[in-house]
């Protein structure tokens, strides 16, 4: 009998550097997310799992266990922590086919890095060419876009907390460019010449 692999985390190793962040700036990589892209298109249905589909660009949307993502005029991410990608990407399926839309488990293509804190918008800022002004880009707010060099899918949770999607393959750079981009915040604003 085949040994089953065990599932590790991109950014398993790197709590240590995560914890040695200046004040005012935390990063987590959150555990794995069941994510399905879904397509629907015109007369489809206006809701999936029992949340109305966003239909403002560039917004998400809570469900009762995730997000809601725009990501074009007939196209969402969807999330869940508490179901698993297959069932998930069945049970969306299910819902979506009798008005012709599809679901496919995207879960293995990108993790979910938390960056939070009252510094976080000024790390993001750094190497993210959206404009994050708070009146720009409040909460609810969603941006297919690149951090550094990497593309990301990033989302507004709260006025200072940020969740980057990133795909599992750009998760090593992306760490070391939030380590280094938050570099110039480990001495106070009001203690620079």
């Amino acid at each position: 009998m085949a040994e089953q692999l065990t599932r590790t985390h991109p950014l398993e190793t790197w709590s240590t550097a995560f914890e040695g962040l200046p004040d005012g700036l935390r990063i987590t990589p959150e555990p794995f997310v069941a994510m399905v892209d879904v397509r629907v298109g015109a007369g489809g249905p206006a809701a999936v799992r029992g949340t109305r589909l966003p239909t403002v660009p560039n917004t998400w949307t809570p469900t009762a266990d995730g997000r809601l993502v725009w990501l074009g005029p007939d196209e969402w991410l969807l999330t869940s922590t508490g179901t698993a990608p297959e069932a998930l990407e069945a049970e969306v399926r299910q819902e979506l086919r009798p008005a012709g839309g599809t679901a496919v488990d995207v879960s293995a293509q990108r993790i979910v890095v938390r960056i939070s804190g009252p510094r976080a918008r000024d790390v993001l800022v750094t190497g993210c060419s959206v404009d994050l002004h708070p009146r720009s880009f409040p909460p609810g707010s969603s941006a297919q876009t690149t951090l550094g060099q990497a593309g990301v899918v990033l989302l507004a949770l709260a006025p200072d907390d940020f969740a980057v999607l990133v795909r599992s393959s750009f998760a090593g750079y992306l760490a070391t460019w939030l380590l280094d981009a938050s570099l110039e915040h480990t001495v106070p604003t009001d203690a620079r010449p």
